[in-house]
């Protein structure tokens, strides 16, 4: 028996003992073909509860309860133009009612299950380091737990005081980094030195490297926009464009699936434009919680890149008041009519997803887009994460008011502009791609072979996602060597 067989063997008892069963990338991406005996504990279960089950809601489509949910459709809201100010329908997938109130749960759960399931990672000693800004390394330690594994996360110290306060309600190891979101060396560096101490103890998953992280969104994320995209359509409706955060890169993974249904389709990548360096090569430190910056991530497909976008923190964050405090909401409600229903769902956009909403607005204007265009984009999380943001914002600017909220919504909504937006040529593409080298290669440890790889090689990122089927197939096999699966049948 060779070491990775023995690692299996190791996996398989653990998750045995724990009672564990695997969910299938098909089953994420169609709960209806989860088993009826799962679904029916899954009754008497939490959205947040430590409970393996829960591995099963990482999926689009939980019915949006905190207790006791099954599945429906697809969670989103679709803004409507009193909001936005474009004639373009802006759809934005909602990651509130995932486990943990993020989608990263899904992220982490492609890197995490994969190595599992190879042999590449042993639950019963090794732990499982979680490099990120904010919300992967809360979806790793979920999953990992879930699991049966011990977690380490690593992040910046400027991050939301929530999200460090959930880590320790799952055990996790925590290491705060120097500086704010877009200091992602620091975690790196972080990363090296456990790495050098520890050795074989732990095992990392970056979520800016692990190509199951996108992998996971183009087999869930994607077809759920797809999805969504068919329930809001006209006759003579277009699927027109994908506006996201650059962050890890994960999400923009959606896109690869979506280019393949909608080939006309525009994908935007954003960034903070306190951090440009997607337009412009830049740096700094910005406000976006989560989106990481200074670097051009691994996974992250330039060739596929229409646009990129600079997104002010300051507009988000004065958004983010519109939408929260109780003067703005009643400017919404009152002023402006907005229907209730969607005043009271602003409060699932935390502060990344109004950056997104901003770029999704802005890439419509730049194309001019009408009532027959539709962009899709993501809320992360909701403000559940960030109430702290909100009582530094009324500390630092003082009550807000409804004058506060006319000259938000007249100037950060529909004054949204297309300045520092840039519609990519095969020179400025390139010219980001070699941004990578940087990073992975001085850095990292990866080779120009590798990098030059995805850029020349046209089969590089299709073989890529043409591992879902396999990933399943394994994830089946794993769980009929548990056994555990037949007491659902």
């Amino acid at each position: 028996m060779n070491n990775y067989q023995k690692v299996l063997e190791n996996t398989i008892k653990r998750c045995r003992e724990r009672h564990i069963i695997l969910p299938t990338y098909s089953q994420m991406r169609h709960p209806e073909l989860i088993p009826q005996k799962i679904k029916d504990k899954l009754r008497n279960i939490g959205l947040w509860d430590l409970n393996s089950l829960n591995l099963f809601r990482i999926s689009w489509k939980n019915e949006p309860v905190e207790f006791g949910g099954g599945y429906g459709p697809v969670n989103y809201i679709e803004i409507p133009e009193e909001l936005t100010g474009v004639r373009a329908k802006i759809v934005i997938l909602v990651g509130k009612f995932f486990p943990t109130g993020a989608h990263k749960v899904g992220a982490t759960f492609g890197p995490l299950v994969e190595k599992l399931i190879s042999g590449r990672f042993d639950p019963t000693r090794q732990k499982a380091l979680w490099p990120s800004t904010g919300n992967y390394c809360r979806g790793g330690a979920y999953d990992s737990y879930l699991l049966g594994c011990e977690s380490i996360a690593v992040l910046p110290e400027e991050m939301s005081q929530e999200r460090f306060e959930w880590l320790k309600t799952v055990g996790a190891e925590i290491f705060a980094t120097p500086g704010c979101e877009s200091n992602v060396k620091e975690i790196y560096d972080k990363v090296k030195v456990l790495e050098e101490q520890r050795g074989d103890e732990i095992v990392t998953l970056n979520q800016f490297a692990e190509i199951g992280n996108p992998l996971w969104h183009y087999a869930v994320t994607g077809p759920a926009m797809e999805e969504v995209f068919n329930q809001v359509k006209g006759t003579s409706s277009r699927f027109s464009g994908l506006f996201l955060t650059q962050g890890s890169a994960g999400t923009l993974g959606s896109g690869e699936y979506l280019k393949e249904k909608f080939t006309d389709m525009k994908i935007c990548a954003g960034e903070a434009l306190q951090c440009p360096t997607l337009l412009l090569n830049g740096y700094g430190g910005h406000r976006i919680e989560g989106i990481g910056d200074k670097h051009v991530p691994w996974i992250h497909n330039i060739r596929n890149t229409d646009l990129v976008a600079g997104i002010d923190d300051k507009v988000v964050l004065r958004i983010m008041r519109l939408f929260n405090e109780p003067a703005g909401l009643k400017y919404l409600s009152e002023n402006l009519k907005i229907e209730k229903e969607i005043v009271d769902k602003l409060k699932l956009l935390g502060i990344s997803s109004i950056a997104n909403l901003v770029g999704a607005i802005k890439q419509a204007r730049y194309f001019e887009m009408d009532e027959n265009d539709v962009v899709f984009t993501v809320a992360t999380d909701s403000m559940e994460m960030y109430q702290s943001r909100l009582k530094e914002e009324n500390a630092l600017h003082g009550a807000y008011s409804s004058t506060d909220a006319a000259v938000d919504y007249d100037s950060c909504l529909l004054g949204i502009k297309t300045d520092n937006l840039l519609e990519l040529s095969y020179p400025d593409k390139k010219r980001i791609h070699n941004l990578k080298y940087f990073t992975w290669v001085e850095q990292q440890g990866k080779t120009v072979k590798e990098l030059d790889a995805q850029w020349y090689d046209r089969n590089y990122w299709n073989d890529s996602w043409a591992k879902v089927n396999d990933w399943d197939e394994k994830i089946n096999e794993f769980n009929a060597r548990t056994g555990i699966v037949n007491e659902y049948k």
